[in-house]
């Protein structure tokens, strides 16, 4: 009987072998989900980017959200994170009476990969593949019906020509800055023009201004039409240079899978390995999302420079811009400390050699395309050189970083979203350590402060105060020890708005008299911005990442700093949600008062480290990521901001965060995965290993690095520069006791 029902259960093991098709591992770009958050929550949704890591080239279907059910035109060129769409790209088919500059396409089956796009055009019957390589890219476009065939290219400010099977052109931006374009067509077209007034005018072959268009014409029948194209900042002849030394063929097919293993190279420099494919789509979907900014604008050895107006040599150093520093110092330049130690070099000498063109020797705050936005507030480049160099890199001038970050501390104005010279306000503040607050209707009189965005007197005065420890640790490094003195003192000018009696950063006047009444929720007017910035008085009661020691001290001890810890996890909104949110719309993601969609919340769940509660640490970070970060069309709380939110989720779900760049320490939290393998940029390996690691089992039992024990929720970057092991025993119980010594917690700030 026996020997029968061996032979029985190897004949259904041959067959269930025999009829299971063979299934093709998946790669990581094959989890990545560009789709994941183009729905917003409430404000500005992510995008569907096609695109290599870092390139220049950028595009994604040009719509409000997901559910428009028209796309404007086919894209050609994204300029900045989140911009709209410089040139459009229209095939059309139909009289040339009904020709116009865009056409607006209604669709269907549409594919989106990092590297590859596909689209049906459904009401003109037209299927579209698309592939970009670094600054250049390919179209093939397959009109299915018998009908007049039209490529209609436009350029929305600028000026345009045809010659044949060839366009040119170029679109102006802001700032004197101009993107080229050079396309040509496979197939030479039957007749071309401009279009002027919606008609075809073909004695002309150029035509300037807004909404400048051309159109070529390719006869009356179905067929293929292959494009190639490259863009760039210098000129249309190097956007011919650019597509040529890219483009070798017309093979849409062939460029993508060139893209694919691009992104894969990147991607693959950290393995993660989970039974849930969902969060390996999170994950993958986040670090594909670190790669969108900054852009890497060197073309040929040359670069066109916003700053100054000029086009430079790089001297084989590439140039990168657009880089929304106040979202992408927390953690996304710390990710490529880990990984890409080349880009992240280049992009702090990019910030330096953009302090010299701009001829004033400030560091910038917003660096894009068209040169720096100067948005948001602080000075956070400083904490990108400070944490670079903390961590072992050494390819960027110290001296000159340093002098550039203190000028644009010292001789730039503190104040948000502005660009003018150091005022009033600035000499204030390095007077009294503070910014002052204005009362309740009290006329602004500061010709600095930007009319809309307000002083944001805590946000600046506790964002100033970390950028002036950052600024003291390179002081140090360079052996200037009385600046180091001097900016360690005045990063403690947080205790300056401090109010004992709330335990609240709470906004003085001039006087140096708290603003009372006030209502720590929604004083402050439109996003809180006359006092804090974008996010309440509860998120900014934890904005000290310097120095969170020092803070648990004057709250009064490690216990009142986990109660006040915990209640803004559970403060109520305090008014419904309609009304909330027309007041704070970038506060969203709430659990309580905390907020999962803006910055300034993302170090916030890993306070409980710091006093000797780091399960609450592990149990806050396994529900944030749950709960807010998922994989499907809403799965994003709020602004992702081009890697600024993403790169929280690809660290916390590894299991480590910084919490303070210019620090070189991780906090550990609680990894989602069982095993997650990060190729360190110098070849090392580092591993964490979570045994037992699931849903339930988020709580560490255990811990040894480098195999020796580890009872402390941080650990050094040097323990796993030259690569380590992380060994996490996970269990379903918190296990209080691990980590919880108040000897063993982050470091913080020097005492003074």
């Amino acid at each position: 009987m026996r020997n029968i029902q061996n032979f029985l259960l190897g004949a259904l093991a041959l067959l269930v072998s025999c009829s299971t098709p063979n299934v093709t591992e998946k790669t990581p770009v094959d989890y990545v989900n560009p789709y994941m958050g183009n729905i917003s929550h409430l404000l500005v949704p992510t995008f569907p980017t096609i695109h290599l890591p870092n390139s220049m080239l950028r595009v994604y279907p040009e719509r409000p959200d997901y559910t428009a059910d028209q796309i404007k035109g086919l894209p050609l060129i994204v300029t900045s994170h989140r911009g709209s769409s410089a040139f459009n790209l229209s095939p059309y088919q139909g009289s040339e009476e009904t020709l116009r500059p865009v056409v607006n396409y209604t669709y269907d089956n549409e594919v989106i990969k990092p590297y590859y796009y596909r689209v049906y055009l459904d009401k003109q019957n037209t299927d579209v593949k698309y592939a970009p390589s670094h600054q250049s890219a390919q179209y093939e476009i397959s009109y299915e019906k018998d009908a007049p065939v039209y490529l209609i290219l436009n350029s929305k400010n600028g000026a345009m020509q045809v010659n044949d099977n060839t366009v040119s052109g170029y679109q102006q931006l802001e700032n004197n800055t101009r993107v080229y374009l050079y396309l040509e067509t496979e197939n030479k077209p039957e007749k071309t023009g401009v279009l002027q007034d919606n008609k075809l005018n073909t004695e002309l072959d150029t035509i300037s201004g807004n909404n400048a268009c051309v159109a070529l014409y390719f006869g009356d029948k179905a067929q293929v039409q292959k494009i190639r194209y490259g863009i760039s900042f210098i000129s249309e002849e190097q956007a011919k240079s650019n597509m040529e030394r890219e483009q070798k063929s017309y093979d849409v097919n062939a460029l993508a899978e060139a893209g694919k293993k691009v992104w894969n190279d990147a991607l693959g420099k950290i393995e993660v390995q989970s039974p849930d494919e969902n969060e390996k789509t999170i994950f993958y979907t986040s670090l594909y999302r670190c790669y969108e900014r900054p852009v890497n604008i060197s073309e040929d050895g040359r670069y066109f420079s916003a700053f100054d107006g000029k086009i430079h040599e790089d001297g084989g150093n590439a140039f990168y811009t657009d880089d929304w520093i106040w979202d992408t110092y927390r953690a996304t330049h710390p990710l490529r400390v880990l990984i890409d130690t080349l880009t992240e070099t280049n992009v702090i000498r990019s910030y330096i050699l953009m302090a010299e063109q701009m001829g004033d020797m400030w560091m910038p705050t917003f660096p894009e395309i068209t040169g720096d936005s100067r948005r948001m507030n602080s000075n956070h480049a400083v904490a990108t050189v400070a944490d670079a160099y903390a961590k072992g890199l050494r390819g960027f001038d110290l001296e000159k970083a340093y002098l550039v970050c203190k000028k644009g501390i010292e001789e730039k104005t503190l104040a948000p979203w502005s660009g003018k010279p150091a005022g009033w306000l600035d000499d204030f503040y390095k007077k009294n350590g503070y910014i002052p607050a204005l009362a309740p209707g009290e006329k602004e009189t500061v010709s600095e402060v930007h009319h809309f965005e307000k002083r944001q007197p805590i946000a600046v005065t506790l964002g100033t105060s970390y950028d002036q420890w950052c600024l003291s640790q390179i002081a140090e490094d360079l052996g200037k020890k009385d600046d180091a003195e001097h900016y360690l003192k005045c990063s403690y000018n947080y205790r300056n708005v401090y109010n004992p009696e709330t335990q609240f950063f709470h906004p003085k006047d001039k006087n140096g008299k708290f603003i009372e009444p006030f209502d720590y929720r929604f004083s402050g007017g439109q996003g809180a911005r006359e006092y804090y910035g974008e996010n309440n008085a509860w998120v900014y009661r934890w904005d000290v990442p310097h120095n969170v020691g020092d803070l648990i001290a004057i709250m009064g001890g490690a216990d009142r700093f986990i109660e006040n810890l915990n209640q803004t996890f559970r403060e109520p909104l305090g008014r419904g949600k309609y009304s909330f949110y027309a007041q704070l719309p970038d506060h969203t993601g709430n659990v309580g008062q905390f907020s999962m969609a803006n910055e300034p919340s993302l170090h916030i769940p890993y306070l409980y480290n710091y006093a000797g509660q780091p399960w609450m640490t592990q149990k806050r970070i396994r529900t944030l990521l749950k709960e807010w970060f998922r994989n499907d069309l809403m799965g994003v709380p709020g602004d992702e901001d081009g890697g600024g939110m993403s790169a929280f989720v690809a660290f916390s779900s590894m299991g480590f965060y910084p919490v303070t760049p210019g620090s070189p320490t991780y906090n550990i939290g609680s990894p989602m995965f069982p095993y997650v393998k990060m190729t360190l940029s110098n070849g090392k390996i580092f591993e964490i290993i979570a045994e037992n690691c699931s849903d339930e089992n988020k709580y560490i039992q255990s811990a040894t690095l480098n195999g020796k024990e580890l009872n402390q929720p941080w650990f050094n970057h040097s323990d796993i520069a030259n690569g380590g092991k992380l060994v996490l025993k996970m269990g379903d119980k918190a296990n209080k006791a691990w980590g919880s010594d108040l000897k063993n917690v982050p470091p913080s700030a020097k005492p003074l």
